[in-house]
């Protein structure tokens, strides 16, 4: 995956960089701890601006939440609910799931979007409970892209760093987001094993 990422990156410059944030974004299993580094190091060699960098990395991120909170908005709570209480095992939430959610959010909303963006595939779905607890966009889309840009910056500033490094980041990297999203599909089997219609369903 890291060849395609720096290929992209090397033809495409800021683009680049948006529209794999923009994918990473809808994806999840996209990671940005592997896409942003690789920039980072774009821009300790002189190829790209730093700060072009985090820009076009946190608006990549950002426009890729449209869809899921968009998504989360015209279905609505209780139409969600219905779907999710007789197709949820594929998504393995169900409705009692969705109803205390969309409480949290309503309660913490701001402060789980901002936190949940620096979360790998959390930072995707946090949008859908933020669409669904109606969440102003304006409030949802600032925390957002504090959210984005805080994690951007530390990513991007880590690979600019470690430039020299490049083998040795690249080693780490690689390995380590196989099993993030090893771990990530575990435990999907195990809601996907363990799931059961919300109580109300």
């Amino acid at each position: 995956m890291s060849e395609w990422i720096i290929a992209t990156i090397g033809e495409l410059g800021y683009l680049g960089i948006f529209l794999l944030m923009l994918l990473e974004s809808i994806f999840p299993p996209i990671p940005s701890e592997l896409i942003i580094p690789f920039a980072g190091f774009a821009a300790a060699r002189g190829e790209l601006d730093l700060f072009g960098v985090i820009a076009a990395a946190t608006a990549g991120a950002v426009v890729g939440m449209v869809p899921w909170y968009v998504a989360g908005r015209l279905f609505g709570l209780a139409r969600l609910r219905h779907l999710a209480d007789r197709f949820g095992r594929l998504i393995t939430l169900n409705g009692d799931q969705l109803d205390l959610a969309t409480a949290w959010f309503r309660r913490y909303g701001p402060a789980i979007v901002f936190f949940g963006r620096l979360l790998p595939i959390v930072r995707t779905l946090i949008s859908v409970p933020a669409g669904l607890a109606r969440m102003p966009p304006l409030l949802f889309f600032a925390a957002s892209a504090l959210g984005a840009l805080v994690w951007n910056g530390l990513l991007v500033t880590s690979g600019y760093l470690l430039a020299e490094h490049y083998e040795l980041v690249e080693a780490v990297l690689d390995p380590l987001t196989m099993v993030v999203l090893g771990g990530v599909a575990l435990l999907y089997v195990y809601r996907l094993v363990t799931w059961r219609r919300g109580r109300a369903g």
